[in-house]
C-alpha cells in the first residue's frame, strides 16, 4: 500500500477529504512542524510520496528535506513563479488549488503503478541488468505468499532493501517489520531484545518487557547477518519457527507469535553446515525462497544508474552548489573500479565527491586516490585486445615452428596457412629460431 503524506496548513481538511482504502494517508498540520525538527531522514522512510503545500510558510526548507527522501509533489493557489520556484527546488510535479479527487486520485496511481512496475527498478532498489531483473520477479512471488526468505549475497548489496521491499507488497504490510541485526548484538543481549524478559528474572530486570517477536506479532522479522549466530541460539530461532510461540526469560508460559521470517547473510551456510557451525534444519526452514542478490561486479551495466540516483540523492546536502551530473572521465573510472563495498560503497564514494566537488559535474579528481590506483592498476594488468592476440599468435606458430623442426613448409601445414603467410608473420611477429 501506498503511504502518502500531506504537509499543509489544511491538512486536517485535505485527509478528511481524500482518505482512502487504496493508500495509507498522513496528515502533518505545517504550522506545528514548519521547522521539522521532528521529522529526521528515519522518519520520512515509512513514506513514498509527499504533497506539499505552497502556500504555507517555510515550504522551501521543507521541500529541501522531504525531496532527499521521496517525490515531491506541490500545490498552492495559482501562482506561476512559485510553481517554477518549487520545480526547480526539485519538486517532481506542481498542482493549483483547490485540489481535486480526480487530480490526486491521478498522481497517487501513478506514482502506485511507478513504485510497483518501475522500468527502472523494483521498489527502493534500482536495476536493469537481467540479473537484478530475476530478483525483481522474486520479490514479487516472495511478497505475495508467506514463506519464509533467506536473501543472500556480499555486504553492501542492498540485501535490507530486498527484505523490506518484500514486507511492503506484502499483506502483512501495514503491521510492523523489525530487523535484528546478529553480527552486531551479543548472543546474551540478542535473547532478551527478541524475546522480552520478565520482572526480576535477572538483577537490572526492575520492569516487565516485550520482546521484538512479541511486539512483531503480524508483521516481519529481518534477522540480518543470520550466520553469526550461535548453536544455541539458533535452536531458539528454530522454535520459533517451528512452533510459533516464544517465552520470556524468566516466563513461566508460552506466547503465540505470528511472524513472517526473512533471513539474510553474506556467508556461505552450506559450507558452515558442512562444518558444524550451522544448523541443517534451520537453514532449510529459513531458505524455502531463496534471493540472491549480485555484487555489483555482477551488474555492472547498472553503475550509470546508480550514480545518477546517488547524485540526485545527495546533491541538496551542497547548498553553495548545485551538482547536476558528472563528467565521462570520472564516470569512466567508475566503470572500472571492482567495488569490494557494493552499491554502499558507491553510494558512498559519490557523497563524498559531491561535498568536494568546485563544478557542477563530478571530475575524476573529485574521486578518492585509493580508487584511482586501483583503476589505473587494473588497466595496467589487462592488456589491449591486439596486443593478446598477437601475444597468442606468436606463441601457436612458435610452437607449430618446434614441431617442425623450423621446417616452414611443415609449420604452414600445421596451421593450415600458406608458407608465404607464414613468413610474413615470422618476419612481423620478429619471431627468429633462437626462441625454439
Amino acid at each position: 500500500m501506498l503511504s502518502v503524506l500531506i504537509v499543509s496548513d489544511e491538512a486536517k481538511e485535505i485527509y478528511m477529504s481524500f482518505k482512502s482504502n487504496s493508500f495509507d494517508l498522513h496528515a502533518e498540520d505545517s504550522r506545528l512542524k514548519g521547522n521539522s525538527c521532528k521529522n529526521d531522514s528515519a522518519d520520512l522512510d515509512k513514506y513514498d510520496i509527499a504533497f506539499l503545500d505552497l502556500d504555507s510558510e517555510g515550504w522551501q526548507k521543507r521541500l529541501l528535506e522531504l525531496r532527499q527522501q521521496m517525490p515531491v509533489v506541490t500545490f498552492s493557489k495559482p501562482n506561476l513563479k512559485m510553481a517554477i520556484d518549487s520545480m526547480k527546488l526539485g519538486a517532481t510535479e506542481y498542482l493549483e488549488k483547490p485540489l481535486t479527487s480526480d487530480a490526486f486520485n491521478e498522481i497517487i496511481s501513478r506514482y502506485k503503478k511507478k513504485i510497483l512496475d518501475h522500468r527502472c527498478g523494483f521498489d527502493e532498489i534500482l536495476g536493469t541488468s537481467p540479473n537484478m531483473q530475476e530478483v525483481f520477479g522474486l520479490i514479487k512471488k516472495a511478497a505475495a505468499g508467506e514463506s519464509n526468505v533467506l536473501i543472500t549475497g556480499e555486504s553492501g548489496t542492498g540485501k535490507e532493501l530486498v527484505a523490506r521491499a518484500i514486507h511492503r507488497w506484502s499483506p502483512r504490510n501495514e503491521k510492523s517489520f523489525m530487523t535484528i541485526n546478529c553480527s552486531t548484538i551479543p548472543d546474551t543481549l540478542l535473547e532478551s531484545e527478541l524475546f522480552g524478559f520478565e520482572k526480576g528474572s535477572f538483577t537490572g530486570a526492575i520492569y516487565t518487557k516485550k520482546g521484538i517477536l512479541e511486539l512483531t506479532d503480524g508483521g516481519t522479522v529481518f534477522f540480518d547477518e543470520i550466520g553469526d549466530v550461535s548453536p544455541l541460539f539458533q535452536i531458539k530461532v528454530l522454535r520459533v519457527i517451528q512452533e510459533g510461540e516464544i517465552m520470556r526469560i524468566g516466563g513461566t508460559h508460552h506466547i503465540k507469535v505470528d511472524v513472517r521470517v526473512i533471513a539474510a547473510t553474506n556467508k556461505d551456510l552450506k559450507m558452515a553446515i558442512s562444518k558444524g557451525v550451522f544448523r541443517d534444519d534451520l537453514f532449510y526452514r529459513l531458505n524455502v525462497i531463496n534471493i540472491h542478490v549480485p555484487s555489483l561486479r555482477e551488474r555492472e551495466d547498472d553503475i550509470p544508474l546508480l550514480v545518477k540516483h546517488f547524485i540526485e540523492k545527495h546533491a541538496a546536502k551542497r547548498k553553495d552548489l548545485l551538482i547536476k551530473g558528472i563528467t565521462n572521465d570520472a564516470m569512466n573510472i567508475l566503470m572500472h573500479y571492482s567495488y569490494p563495498g557494493n552499491v554502499r560503497e558507491l553510494e558512498n564514494i559519490i557523497e563524498r565527491a559531491i561535498s568536494l566537488a568546485n563544478s557542477p559535474e563530478i571530475l575524476h579528481s573529485d574521486l578518492p586516490s585509493f580508487m584511482l590506483e586501483a583503476v589505473h592498476l587494473k588497466r595496467k594488468m589487462i592488456p589491449k585486445l591486439r596486443d593478446a592476440i598477437s601475444a597468442i599468435e606468436k606463441e601457436t606458430i612458435v610452437s607449430a615452428l618446434h614441431e617442425s623442426n623450423w621446417n616452414i613448409s611443415h609449420a604452414a601445414l600445421k596451421l593450415g596457412i600458406y608458407r608465404q603467410q607464414l613468413q610474413k608473420k615470422i618476419k612481423d611477429l620478429r619471431i627468429t629460431p633462437l626462441l625454439h
